[in-house]
């Protein structure tokens, strides 16, 4: 996602002045790149100045010790050795090597990648098997590699295609503005490159912990460890003429695709449902230039997440480019082109999406005799009550330190963090998983960023002017902050999540 613009500030071979430093960082250039300078303590660093995910400026992000956090999406990258740390960036920044010298910062060669970490353990697995293909388990096999994890890694989803980019499939690339190589975590080579055997349209039929193999329909696969990551499946509205062809769910590239086809000469869709995906695939269908009917039974879009506030600006935002709602209402049926609200009105729609909500897959878990409640449970390490069976993503319920609640998430970079922190447990490091819960939501050019977790709340304190696009939203519960949402307040939004971190947001 990089632009072609020209590097811009100084020169950094030149030299700069610590005095020059704003926040401790400085932004400049070593020839044609763009370089960023960071000061922790007495030490400088300089590394890329985009993160390696969506190509923000990192200039704008919080330095935190010897790290810096990403402005938009928070990813985390070592000063040091410019390893991502945390997702959703997977891609290390360049490093230089750095001279101090009468006060002033010089900036030279770029340093060699640092090598992967040895991760030779008493009793580490041979082989180590992941069941999905979503973030979570493309997470995990990352970061095994990245650990120098030199064991068997086998990969077995149920998909046609390999992890892709799914915040996108709802975003820019179906709105049509990210090309079709955006979408991969990585290429196809990766695959082969890392020694993962990635194997999809595998449909695993069961798991027994006993004798510790994966059943598939073509044959077992013995594991030491093994993690499930199953994920979500979307909602399918159980109303007559909901199996026609041009009503489609969104979670994979294939239905992504497959709207985007339907879209082509289409005037009009209908969106059932109001939540995070289903706005989404309006606005992305707006920029397509097709008129957007959205149906919900909610009288405000996302006030169950958001509050009364933010979702009264949330539907004035959509219906300023166009939207139509329909709340307090759901479909009841479709009969060919035309959906039957229950309020007795009718819409045509030559394209219909229904984005009400997904549920956990759980029948694997169940099946193996797993501990289930309303998710996979999981202990701080993210294991199951199997013995080397830990659990990742949208199915695991796990200990939250900062709410004190056992809680289930579906946010994509919660999925992707807690994969990480599979791959490192499952080679016997003991990390306990407490990152704080974090996803972002994209309607035209509004982001909207959350950090937390608040299934209820008593109170909202509102910071600045919703209105406006500059506002923090504290969500409480007997004084306690749970959650935090924001618009275009990225550097408060990573200042709240450090505080909910270290136990001290107010």
């Amino acid at each position: 996602m990089a632009d072609d613009q020209a590097p811009s500030g100084p020169d950094l071979t030149c030299g700069v002045a610590l005095a020059d430093f704003t926040d401790g960082k400085l932004a400049g250039h070593v020839g044609d790149q763009d370089v960023l300078l960071v000061r922790s303590g007495a030490d400088v660093f300089a590394i890329e100045a985009h993160c390696s995910h969506y190509h923000a400026a990192l200039v704008d992000g919080l330095v935190v010790g010897d790290s810096i956090r990403c402005p938009w999406h928070h990813a985390c990258f070592d000063l040091r050795s410019g390893e991502a740390v945390r997702a959703p960036a997977f891609n290390a920044l360049a490093c230089w090597r750095v001279e101090q010298k009468d006060g002033r910062v010089f900036v030279h060669e770029q340093r060699e990648p640092t090598k992967p970490r040895a991760a030779a353990r008493a009793g580490a697995p041979e082989k180590i098997v992941i069941v999905g293909g979503g973030a979570a388990g493309f997470a995990a096999a990352e970061m095994l590699r990245r650990q120098a994890f030199r064991g068997s890694i086998t990969m077995l989803s149920n998909d046609t295609a390999a992890p892709v980019d799914r915040p996108n499939l709802s975003k820019d690339y179906l709105a049509g503005s990210a090309p079709e190589d955006w979408m991969p975590l990585r290429p196809d080579s990766f695959y082969d490159e890392a020694d993962i055997d990635l194997r999809l349209e595998t449909d695993v039929t069961g798991i027994d912990t006993t004798a510790r193999q994966v059943v598939t329909a073509n044959g077992n696969v013995p594991y030491d460890r093994l993690l499930l990551a199953t994920g979500a499946e979307p909602v399918r509205l159980p109303i007559p003429g909901a199996d026609q062809p041009h009503v489609h769910t969104l979670r994979t590239l294939a239905d992504s695709r497959a709207i985007i086809a339907a879209a082509t000469g289409a005037r009009r869709a209908v969106v059932i449902g109001a939540s995070f995906i289903g706005l989404e695939v309006a606005a992305a269908l707006r920029a397509r230039d097709i008129d957007v009917h959205v149906v919900a039974p909610e009288k405000r879009p996302m006030e169950r997440i958001l509050g009364p506030e933010m979702g009264d600006f949330v539907r004035a935002l959509h219906e300023e480019h166009g939207v139509v709602f329909h709340l307090e209402d759901t479909v009841v049926s479709i009969d060919g082109r035309s959906a039957t609200l229950k309020s007795g009105g009718t819409i045509e729609a030559d394209l219909v999406v229904v984005g009400v909500g997904v549920r956990p897959r759980l029948a694997l878990a169940e099946q193996a005799g797993l501990t289930l409640d309303r998710g996979v449970l999981v202990n701080a390490f993210l294991e199951t009550s199997a013995s080397g069976v830990y659990a990742a993503g949208d199915i695991a319920r796990w200990p939250d330190p900062h709410s004190g609640n056992a809680i289930r998430v579906e946010h994509w970079v919660v999925a992707e963090r807690q994969g990480q922190t599979a791959a490192r447990n499952m080679l016997g490091q003991r990390e306990a998983f407490d990152a704080v819960p974090f996803f972002w939501s994209q309607h035209y050019d509004v982001p909207i960023n959350y950090v937390g977790h608040a299934e209820q709340w008593d109170e909202i304190a509102i910071d600045g002017d919703i209105k406006a696009k500059d506002c923090l939203l504290k969500y409480k519960h007997k004084g306690h902050v749970l959650a935090v949402a924001s618009i275009y307040r990225d550097l408060a939004s990573l200042q709240a999540e450090l505080a909910m971190e270290r136990g001290e947001l107010a």
